[in-house]
């Protein structure tokens, strides 16, 4: 079975810094880390190719230091990967990311699953993985939290509700958005990461995909704009009372009448 991965490089902290005029975060400026959904979906891939084999293959969109999450899904057991890396990709929203991965998933060949992450911490639409089925022609499941049975040309599984646990059969192709727990992720071996240092990284750029409209790709192919993105606040403004519990009991209530808490 051929099975890709979708992963995506996310800032490692909450302390990160925004572009005043674009309104995106500077991705290059922060500690970064494998998106923690895209973990229980490179997980998932690996147990069924330990069940039925295959190959799996990686890919993620980003910056070229998007490349170490490449390298850590080696590691873990990914067998190839590749990097769609171009600066007419930059301050995509959610429409135009999922156009320009699923141009680079048609580059790297055909596959019988394309398994992503819930959503990622940074955007959290959980819409990029849905859209690129839309955009590839294939079937697509979202919230899967279990695989039932993996067959020649379908596999069963469980997908979460807002109310129940459904059950459902998808024939290959297909594309899967996984939750979270659905496995425990595997730690990276040492011994992978050795053996696979100097595996070659696919870069795909915009000049090898098959659709060069530059409205489609980047902020030209976004119909969402941000008006306003920021980093959160820090109050550590604080009051220190005393007294008995009665007048504790009246300074806190005149606080939040003045605060308009209450």
């Amino acid at each position: 079975m051929n099975i890709l991965v979708c992963i995506k490089q996310v800032p490692g902290t909450s302390k990160v810094e925004v572009d005043p005029v674009t309104g995106v975060l500077k991705r290059d400026s922060a500690d970064t880390k494998m998106n923690p959904y895209d973990l229980f979906a490179l997980e998932t891939a690996l147990r069924i190719r330990e069940e039925v084999g295959g190959t799996i293959k990686v890919i993620s969109m980003g910056p070229p230091q998007a490349m170490d999450v490449i390298k850590e899904a080696f590691s873990m057991g990914a067998d190839d990967g590749a990097l769609v890396s171009d600066r007419k990709f930059g301050g995509a929203d959610v429409l135009a990311t999922s156009y320009t991965i699923s141009q680079g998933v048609r580059k790297m060949g055909d596959f019988d699953l394309i398994l992503c992450g819930k959503q990622t911490t940074d955007g959290d639409t959980a819409q990029v993985g849905p859209e690129m089925a839309e955009y590839l022609g294939i079937p697509h499941i979202a919230n899967v939290i279990d695989i039932i049975n993996v067959k020649e040309n379908s596999m069963q599984l469980k997908m979460d509700m807002p109310n129940t646990v459904e059950i459902a059969e998808v024939k290959f192709p297909c594309l899967l958005t996984v939750e979270k727990d659905i496995f425990v992720p595997r730690l990276p071996s040492y011994k992978k990461k050795v053996a696979s240092k100097d595996k070659e990284i696919r870069i795909i750029s915009f000049n090898d995909l098959e659709d060069k409209n530059e409205k489609k790709y980047g902020l030209n192919g976004s119909p969402t704009q941000v008006e306003r993105i920021f980093p959160p606040e820090v109050n550590n403004d604080r009051q220190m009372w005393t007294g008995n519990t009665n007048d504790l009991a009246d300074k806190i209530s005149s606080k939040l009448k003045e605060l308009k808490f209450i």
